[in-house]
């Protein structure tokens, strides 16, 4: 029988090498991706996708005070001494109660409100699924990461059945490692709605105000009920 080959100690320390050389690259990368986190690129939208999101918005804007008033008929006196022409009558006739907003319109809207919040907040929009990437800088006196800018990531299943909206934590994860659901006071897996709805409060009165709640691929739509 042959002989079986055997390790050198050249073999060995070189094969010790690039151990340490693979694991200094995942740590640099590790830290480099989590630990000193750059600032995230707001989202700008295009003259044509500037346009689509105001017209989206103005529908929500005029289903919240009424319906805008008619024109006046041709001859009829738009206003006279006795009447206020920016007072309006209230009315839901025909107004819009749905809206569906893409995922890059979410984070535009972030980035008009608030430029610097949009440097460190993104949403993404999966399949009943709602996704947070959130940069966050840490006070220089904080233990082991202070003066660090540390990258956290949060899932919300978000889902619509018989009636009642879902809003459930997947979890959080800090440097890319997921927290233990203890950590996050035993809410992972559980339903906001569900599990703080049952006394009332804001949690009840979301779901009670949603007559269509669904997450697609880079797609919100959300109804509200009369």
């Amino acid at each position: 029988p042959k002989p079986k080959r055997q390790f050198g100690c050249g073999q060995v320390v070189g094969l010790m090498l690039v151990t340490a050389i693979l694991s200094a690259g995942a740590m640099f990368w590790w830290a480099k991706r989590y630990l000193y986190a750059k600032e995230l690129a707001p989202v700008a939208l295009s003259t044509q996708e500037e346009q689509v999101l105001e017209r989206k918005l103005t529908r929500l804007e005029e289903a919240a005070i009424g319906n805008v008033p008619k024109a006046p008929a041709e001859g009829q006196v738009l206003e006279t001494a006795d009447q206020d022409p920016d007072a309006e009558a209230y009315s839901e006739e025909d107004a819009v109660r749905e809206i569906e907003l893409s995922e890059r319109e979410l984070n535009a809207l972030i980035a008009k409100n608030d430029p610097d919040t949009a440097k460190r907040f993104a949403v993404d929009l999966s399949k009943d699924l709602v996704s947070l990437k959130v940069i966050v800088p840490v006070d220089e006196n904080a233990p082991f990461m202070g003066g660090k800018t540390i990258r956290i990531k949060a899932g919300l299943g978000v889902g619509y059945e018989e009636g009642q909206a879902s809003l459930v934590l997947k979890g959080i994860s800090l440097g890319g490692i997921p927290l233990p659901s203890a950590w996050l006071g035993n809410l992972k897996g559980k339903d906001f709605i569900e599990e703080f709805g049952e006394g009332g409060g804001f949690w009840k009165q979301f779901s009670d105000g949603i007559e269509y709640l669904e997450v697609q691929d880079g797609r919100l739509k959300v109804k509200l009920k009369e």
